[in-house]
C-alpha cells in the first residue's frame, strides 16, 4: 500500500496572501454586504432615518418599464462591445503576427490606447464628435448621415459602442498576439504542409489553439462592458437622450448619488452583481467545456 506524502504547513503562505484577502474583504465583500442590507431599506435623502421595507425596492425595479429598457440596452450594448472588440483585435493580432519588419512600432501604435483612462477617452471622443469643432463629426456628416447623438438614441448608442470598442481593442490585441506567438513553429509549418488555404488553416488549427485566450478575454470583456464603461458614459452622453443610453451601472449612480435613493440604488447593484455572476457562470459551465487547454 502506497504511503501518502504529507507536507508540513507553515504560516508563511498565509502571511503573503493576507494583504490581498484584506483588500478583497474591505473593497468587495463589505460593500456587497452593505449594498444587500441597504436594498431592503428605505432611507431619507439625508440618511438620518431608515425603514425596513422588505422587497419593496426590488418590486419597484421589476415593475419599472424604465429599468427594463435600461437592462435591455445594457445587454445589447455589452454584446456589441464584446463581439466587436474581440473580432477586431483578433484580426489586428493576426495581421501583426505576420509582419516581419517594424513589429515593435506596429504593436506600439495598436496598444498605446490602453494607457488612456476611460474618462479621458470619453472627453476626447466628445470633442472629436462635437458638432461645432469635431473632425469626426464633419467626416460623418459629409457622408449624408445627419449624426445627432444629443437627440438620437441610435446615434448616441453607435457613438458609445464605437468609443468603447476603441478603448478595449488594445488589451485584447496584446493577449491575442501573445497567444499567436506562443503557437510552436513546428505546428504552423505542419499546418502549412497539410492545408493550403490560409482561412481553413486558421479556423481548424490556429483558432482552436487560441480558444483558452479567447475564453479568458470574453470574461474580461463582459466585465468591462458592464462596469468599466461608466467613465465613458459619464463624460460622453451622461445617459442622454432621455436616459436611453444609461447602462445598469450608470443607473445605479444616477438613482443613488444624483437621486439620493440609496435603497433603490442598492437593489439595482445587487441585481447587476447577480446578473454578471450568472453570465460568468454560464460561460464557465457551457463554453469552457468546448475548450481544450
Amino acid at each position: 500500500m502506497a504511503k501518502k506524502v504529507q507536507f508540513a504547513h507553515t504560516w508563511v503562505p498565509y502571511v503573503f496572501i493576507a494583504p490581498q484577502l484584506l483588500i478583497i474583504g474591505v473593497f468587495f465583500f463589505w460593500p456587497a454586504l452593505q449594498a444587500l442590507y441597504l436594498s431592503f431599506m428605505l432611507e431619507d435623502p439625508w440618511g438620518l432615518s431608515s425603514t425596513f421595507v422588505w422587497f419593496e425596492n426590488y418590486q419597484t425595479l421589476f415593475t419599472s418599464a424604465d429599468y427594463l429598457s435600461t437592462t435591455l440596452f445594457t445587454l445589447g450594448y455589452s454584446f456589441a462591445v464584446v463581439v466587436l472588440s474581440l473580432g477586431i483585435a483578433l484580426i489586428l493580432a493576426v495581421k501583426a503576427n505576420a509582419v516581419l519588419h517594424g513589429q515593435k512600432t506596429y504593436r506600439l501604435l495598436l496598444t498605446w490606447v490602453y494607457a488612456v483612462a476611460p474618462a479621458v477617452a470619453g472627453i476626447t471622443a466628445y470633442f472629436l464628435f462635437n458638432r461645432h469643432i469635431g473632425v469626426f463629426y464633419d467626416a460623418i456628416v459629409s457622408t449624408g448621415w445627419l449624426f445627432a447623438p444629443e437627440t438620437s438614441t441610435f446615434d448616441a448608442t453607435v457613438l458609445l459602442i464605437l468609443v468603447s470598442v476603441w478603448k478595449q481593442i488594445p488589451v485584447n490585441f496584446v493577449f491575442f498576439l501573445a497567444g499567436l506567438q506562443s503557437i510552436p513553429v513546428t505546428v504552423r509549418e505542419a499546418a502549412q504542409m497539410d492545408c493550403e488555404s490560409p482561412t481553413r488553416r486558421f479556423w481548424t488549427i490556429t483558432f482552436p489553439l487560441l480558444a483558452p485566450t479567447a475564453f479568458f478575454l470574453m470574461v474580461i470583456n463582459i466585465t468591462y462592458a458592464f462596469f468599466d464603461t461608466f467613465g465613458l458614459i459619464d463624460t460622453l452622453t451622461q445617459g442622454r437622450p432621455a436616459g436611453s443610453t444609461s447602462t445598469m451601472v450608470y443607473k445605479v449612480y444616477q438613482d443613488g448619488f444624483l437621486g439620493a435613493d440609496l435603497g433603490l440604488s442598492s437593489a439595482q447593484s445587487v441585481v447587476l452583481m447577480i446578473l454578471v455572476m450568472a453570465l460568468v457562470m454560464v460561460q464557465f459551465r457551457f463554453v469552457e467545456r468546448r475548450i481544450h487547454y
